[in-house]
């Protein structure tokens, strides 16, 4: 695998050469796509660079430890070093989703258990703000959509990172394996019996494109105006502010209420429709894609439930990885960091898999 990297430099000595050229940053499209294709390029050469120099430094220790028994033991250290840096090699040059880099929306919506439901999606909601907080990412709720006891029956929610992200570690990167269903078994605040209750919430992860990604032709969507229901004041629910985007060749249709102008709200309505179009563009593409490739995208099926929250047990259980433990409480203040884990890693094996079958 690594015999590859010899053509990748060469691709990286070219693109930092059409970068230096002034046509390419006169067409935004293509500016972008070249400087995240060298991003990714820079950091898979570093490791390979520090993977050769390791191994010329094990040859000189080997050399020296017949005359000095101490270069044996940095020989030794040396390898292990090496080893580790032949792992993130190899992680960096297993192929990934394309829009890995991007910064991600979230849409989670209560289902299954009416108000508990809500109330499960707001500390869904929670989790991830506060994942987000730990990791150095912004969050930014789009729309929502309040029940009566403070939950969620609908929000959409913007996670963007600060400044260039290692590979594999924006926000689209991580978050994609949280779409499906998650479930929680707990005893509601509703429940006057003490009886445990199953409900549910959904999770869909789409990674946020912007306009070089994703072209929308005016003639194609219509947009409708109307009054913002939930709760009132500074004008909210009392002048036509909401806004319906209907995008006419998919059908897909847009609404947000949570800003206080019609200009503002399809601004952000804009934002959520440009990232249905592109998660749907890729979702066509996946599936004329090989099936190591559908393989892979299963890992994220959105109508699977991928998750149970077990609060008489503080137990959470990925269903996908096999991944438990039992410190609940912790996970839903934002301590996601593991479960995350236990998904990427399955994700890479499959694909290593694939490249090597």
């Amino acid at each position: 695998m690594f015999d590859a990297v010899e053509g990748l430099i060469a691709e990286h000595g070219e693109i930092e050469r059409r970068l230096g050229l002034p046509e390419v940053h006169s067409d935004a499209r293509l500016s972008k796509q070249l400087n995240t294709r060298y991003a990714q390029l820079s950091a898979i050469i570093a490791t390979y660079r520090d993977w050769q120099g390791l191994g010329d430094d094990i040859e000189a220790a080997d050399l020296l430890a017949h005359e000095d028994a101490s270069f044996a033991e940095e020989a030794a250290e040396l390898r292990t070093q090496r080893e580790a840096a032949a792992e993130r090699l190899q992680r960096l040059l297993i192929p990934r989703d394309p829009s890995d880099d991007k910064d991600a929306i979230l849409e989670i919506k209560s289902g299954e258990g009416g108000e508990e439901s809500a109330l499960f999606a707001g500390d869904l909601l929670r989790m991830y703000s506060r994942f987000a907080e730990r990791v150095g990412w912004r969050c930014e709720i789009i729309d929502a959509g309040e029940s009566d006891l403070g939950g969620y029956k609908s929000v959409t929610v913007a996670v963007k990172a600060k400044g260039t992200p290692e590979p594999g570690k924006a926000p689209y990167a991580l978050l994609k394996f949280e779409g499906g269903v998650h479930r929680v078994q707990r005893v509601p605040v509703t429940e006057s019996q003490g009886r445990i209750h199953t409900s549910a919430a959904g999770v869909l992860v789409m990674p946020e494109a912007e306009s070089v990604d994703v072209e929308i032709h005016d003639n194609d969507l219509r947009i409708d105006v109307f009054r913002s229901s939930g709760p009132g004041g500074q004008s909210v629910n009392t002048t036509d502010s909401a806004v319906r985007i209907t995008h006419l060749p998919t059908g897909i249709v847009v609404s947000c209420q949570n800003e206080k102008s019609q200009l503002q709200n399809k601004e952000q309505a804009l934002r959520i429709l440009r990232a249905r179009l592109l998660a749907a563009a890729e979702e066509e593409a996946a599936a004329a894609a090989s099936d190591a490739r559908r393989s892979q995208i299963r890992t994220v099926d959105r109508s699977e439930r991928i998750r149970t929250y077990n609060f008489p047990e503080n137990r959470v259980s990925d269903h996908r990885t096999g991944y438990k433990a039992y410190n609940l409480d912790a996970v839903l203040d934002g301590d996601l960091a593991p479960v995350l884990d236990s998904a990427v890693e399955a994700d890479l094996a499959a694909r290593l898999a694939a490249l090597e079958a």
